[in-house]
């Protein structure tokens, strides 16, 4: 009973399986939560995208200050939390995929994170405490409901609890949510004016941006313009092979492309460019 006790934990929490930490370098949490004492462990990604900075273009400002910030924290030197919003479609995962690659051969490592899981977070903190290797735990897509229980988890990890990260755990998120909670019309009847004229978010308000200030460096997508968009496209043709001449004749083709699904991203372009190497090209 002593041996169970010191590798069962208590009710609604799990113990996390160790991973052989040179099967990859990134991982995916994993939990079994079929009862009260769930297993969870760390799934090595086999087929990790090759996207590299050089290929991600017309983000030059975002790509720098990012990879500024990994290299601070890869080199044991302090660096920030990191949330990157904005635009769907316009690399923020590719981004960070970009940076774990550039930096894997210095012992950076990725762990991968759902919203639904960061309840376990100061779990997964500990287990990687003390290793040698630097750790981006990952959260894509991040947003959240009211009340959801992984809020407050992130949010005491982050900054302001006893089992806030170690230095080697740099905490990154996406999110098309600028603040990660859904903001209402009615929460804009919290603002009070001051004696001054000045306006105050209230409680609400401030509750909602609390989580997003944690992270210390805030770096925004915007919409690219049809120049950029077309500039994306080329270099993805390029990258699949396809010859100037070629690229050059297929931007009408990458504007109706666009226009079908309503967007010029960096997706559509990506989507695009491997349609048209494939067709006419492979």
């Amino acid at each position: 009973m002593e041996r169970l006790d010191a590798i069962m934990p208590l009710p609604g929490r799990s113990v996390i399986v160790a991973p052989d930490w040179t099967a990859s370098i990134a991982f995916r949490y994993r939990k079994r939560a079929a009862s009260a004492w769930g297993a969870a462990w760390l799934e090595p990604v086999r087929h990790i995208g090759r996207m590299q900075l050089s290929d991600l273009q017309e983000v030059d400002t975002q790509k720098e200050r990012f990879t500024r910030n990994l290299a601070q924290f890869v080199a044991g030197r302090t660096a920030n939390n990191v949330l990157l919003t904005g635009a769907r479609g316009t690399g923020k995962s590719s981004l960070v995929r970009a940076g774990l690659n550039e930096f894997a051969e210095k012992g950076l490592r990725l762990i991968e994170v759902d919203k639904a899981d960061l309840v376990d977070l100061a779990d997964l903190v500990d287990l990687v405490d003390g290793r040698p290797e630097r750790f981006i735990v990952f959260s894509d897509d991040l947003s959240f409901d009211e009340g959801e229980p992984g809020y407050k988890a992130l949010k005491s990890v982050l900054d302001g609890s006893v089992s806030a990260a170690g230095d080697n755990v740099l905490i990154v998120a996406t999110s098309n949510r600028r603040h990660l909670l859904p903001e209402y019309h009615a929460d804009n009847k919290s603002y009070h004016r001051s004696d001054d004229g000045e306006l105050h978010p209230g409680e609400v308000v401030e509750e909602k941006i609390s989580l997003s200030e944690r992270f210390g460096l805030w770096i925004s997508f915007y919409p690219f313009t049809q120049d950029e968009y077309l500039a994306i496209v080329a270099q993805w043709l390029s990258h699949y092979g396809v010859s100037a001449d070629a690229i050059e004749a297929a931007r009408p083709q990458a504007l109706v492309w666009a226009i079908e699904r309503g967007s010029r991203s960096g997706r559509v372009a990506y989507q695009f460019a491997r349609d048209y190497s494939g067709r006419e090209h492979g």
